[in-house]
């Protein structure tokens, strides 16, 4: 998936019920992800927590082919910053 389409697909998910916090999904090469409640830009600005992981591993955990927690536990996902927020995007995504 295309980093535009990767906006667009967590869009989708955090329309009905997006977070208080900020999350900024850091996809090296391929970019940024930045959420603050149901707004999502591909702005990199500071956020509360940030997550990093490859696009294609993103497109995946959308997708509902790699849960949250393996990819953590596997290493293809990093959290820096509240990991509390990023619990409660697990629950959205």
């Amino acid at each position: 998936m295309s980093l535009e389409q990767l906006t667009q697909s967590v869009r989708e998910k955090v329309a009905g019920g997006g977070i208080e916090d900020s999350v900024k999904f850091d996809l090296g090469k391929d970019g940024v992800i930045f959420v603050e409640g149901a707004e999502v830009t591909n702005e990199d600005k500071d956020a509360d927590c940030t997550i990093r992981m490859s696009a294609d591993d993103l497109g995946d955990m959308l997708a509902g082919d790699l849960n949250p927690t393996s990819a953590f536990m596997s290493g293809k996902l990093k959290v820096d910053g509240d990991m509390s927020v990023a619990m409660k995007l697990g629950s959205i995504v």
